[in-house]
């Protein structure tokens, strides 16, 4: 449509009756070479914003719900929001009041805490808050618990590129989301954080359920397939509590197990003996993505 508006100009000029100067053609040329660079450039422009392309390589999944903000800096990206998830107002405490957990979501979050999931305090009597986190690896597990969770948040998972590891140099990409600061979390916190530490709350046996030892495994768990066994990181904790946990293991669910020392503390090892009937208890509870973790 252009060229032909162009072709239009150039035929009604060329009329027998006028004499066109090659600095008029030339001038026709260099005008229209810059018209059609600009036509392109809109173009181009459009179809970046509808693919989804931003700056500073913040790239939006919208199939997922991620953010990816690989070159912003960790301190930056930890302040950073989906924008398809922000609810801009904070909640009032009236609100906050309202927010319960089930008995399953209680459950869940006992596993979770056993495991890699953080709760903390911004101020001494203030609301817990849950920070969820993974390697990317496990992005699809993290997305799950998103999917549990997602009512008590006030934004979506994102994505972030950590700084240089100190010691490796690798750069390790993680998925995390953050809880709204609620009052329905404090008596897990109390539980597990009677000092701002995190410990085995001392009634782990009374609370510790099927559903609870499912994401204790997801989060923390590695399975051997050579000697189909599976142990359990608990190198956080104290042996006190690895041996409160291994008690446990066996009184509840009739698991055999063992404690080895490492490096870093205790493990717990659950036999190969013992793998049938772990699998028999979770495997219809285990999400379809971590049922590698019981050998399945």
């Amino acid at each position: 449509m252009l060229f032909a508006s162009i072709n239009k100009i150039l035929l009604a000029i060329a009329l027998p009756s006028l004499r066109i100067s090659p600095y008029f053609i030339n001038s026709v040329i260099v005008i229209t070479i810059l018209y059609a660079a600009a036509f392109l450039f809109d173009v181009v422009y459009i179809q970046s914003i509808g693919s989804g392309i931003g700056t500073n390589n913040e790239v939006l999944l919208s199939s997922t719900g991620l953010v990816e903000m690989a070159a912003l800096p960790f301190s930056a990206q930890s302040k950073e929001e989906s924008p398809s998830n922000v609810k801009p107002r904070r909640l009032t405490k009236l609100e906050q009041s309202q927010f319960v957990l089930s008995e399953d979501l209680k459950a869940i979050l006992v596993g979770l805490l056993l495991g890699d999931l953080c709760a903390q305090k911004q101020t001494v009597n203030g609301n817990p808050i849950l920070r969820f986190e993974q390697g990317f690896v496990h992005k699809d597990y993290l997305m799950h618990l998103y999917s549990l969770f997602s009512s008590y948040c006030r934004t979506g998972p994102k994505i972030t590129n950590r700084l240089p590891d100190k010691r490796t140099g690798n750069i390790y990409t993680r998925v995390s989301f953050n809880t709204y600061s609620l009052p329905c979390f404090t008596e897990l916190y109390n539980l597990f954080y009677p000092e701002g530490v995190k410990i085995v709350p001392s009634n782990i046996e009374e609370i510790l359920t099927p559903l609870s030892l499912v994401y204790w495994i997801a989060d923390d768990g590695s399975f051997c397939k050579r000697d189909r066994r599976l142990t359990l990181c608990t190198n956080s904790y104290n042996l006190k509590g690895v041996n409160l946990l291994a008690k446990t293991l066996a009184n509840k669910f009739h698991l055999v197990s063992t404690i080895n020392k490492t490096k870093t503390g205790y493990v717990i090892i659950i036999s190969a003996k013992s793998i049938p009937n772990l699998q028999v208890l979770l495997a219809n509870i285990m999400p379809a993505m971590m049922q590698h973790k019981i050998g399945l």
